[in-house]
């Protein structure tokens, strides 16, 4: 923004050196702003219209399909992949994260060898792995106690076996990134008061922490909503399994992949809103409480105030 002095303004009769001048803000123009606007309006446009004027495409068979019941009970199974591997996901993960911290060797270099081995290796991997594991170990269980593995272990909770632990290895991170973001002399103060360690991490060091984890952990969680997908590999009944099936059933491959992203659009929107407000209520009283006041549908479409992790 640009100012200059009014020459305009009548003559101080004092002639004070100190006489108040007002000043004209003129806004700077932000013509390229204007010009790129106007282009991606006409280029999403253009797309959007070749997709819904083409005739390759069955419209009607995404109509049909999208309030299907099939494909609704596939995003109930995708939600409820999404809300039990984030669970346990952030309780491994806030263990896994006290165990690395802990001056305990043992401790320390088994949640190292832990983060090494499911960060390392491809979740979809272990998704198989974890599906296939009855052909190294049948049964599970000691003698008379052991039962089929694939009993136990069926498609789903293979899926939920490998997201869960997969997730807990990221969120560990992220939650030793929140804790060692506090301030070493809170828990010095809160050892002088006599709380215990373990009373000292939950009760003053987790809830401050709490403002620098929840920004990624929202990000982790939208990410495991699309991760779900992967358990289409074994057939786990998810979202985007369903619509394959019926679209492969159908020759309607295109037509049944738009109607999963239209409901995974509409889960990530919601979860993105959600995750918003989360925030907000963490760091009120903040200069980033304030910050995040932008969030909601800002954050939706431009992630302003993502501070890690990936959508």
């Amino acid at each position: 923004m640009s100012t200059h002095l009014d020459s305009t303004a009548p003559p101080d009769p004092r002639g004070s050196a100190a006489t108040h001048v007002p000043i004209k803000a003129i806004p700077v123009r932000h013509y390229g702003q204007w010009v790129s606007a106007v282009v991606a309006v006409v280029v999403l446009g253009a797309l959007f219209w070749s997709i819904g004027t083409n005739e390759a495409i069955q419209w009607s068979v995404v109509g049909d399909y999208l309030f299907n019941g099939t494909i609704l009970r596939g995003a109930v199974v995708t939600l409820q992949l999404t809300a039990l591997a984030m669970v346990l996901g952030v309780i491994g993960g806030i263990l896994l994260a006290v165990m690395r911290l802990s001056s305990n060797p043992v401790l320390s270099t088994l949640s190292a060898g832990y983060l090494w081995i499911f960060r390392g290796t491809p979740v979809l991997v272990q998704i198989v792995l974890w599906f296939n594991l009855a052909l190294v170990f049948p049964k599970l269980g000691v003698g008379s106690f052991s039962v089929e593995t694939n009993e136990v272990i069926s498609a789903f909770g293979a899926a939920l076996l490998a997201l869960a632990l997969n997730e807990a290895a990221y969120m560990a991170e992220i939650v030793r990134g929140g804790i060692l973001s506090v301030d070493p002399g809170q828990t010095e103060a809160a050892h002088a008061l006599g709380l215990s360690q373990a009373k000292t991490m939950r009760r003053v060091v987790l809830p401050q922490a709490m403002r620098v984890i929840v920004p990624p952990t929202g990000n982790e969680l939208v990410t495991m909503l699309k991760t779900t997908a992967l358990v289409a590999v074994i057939g786990a009944s998810d979202l985007f399994t369903e619509a394959s099936n019926y679209g492969s059933k159908n020759f309607t491959t295109f037509e049944m992949l738009l109607v999963a992203s239209f409901w995974y659009l509409v889960m990530t929107s919601v979860l993105s809103v959600l995750q918003s407000r989360l925030e907000r209520r963490f760091a009120r009283g903040t200069h980033a409480g304030t910050a995040t006041r932008t969030g909601g549908i800002t954050r939706l479409f431009f992630l302003r105030n993502a501070q890690g992790g990936a959508a």
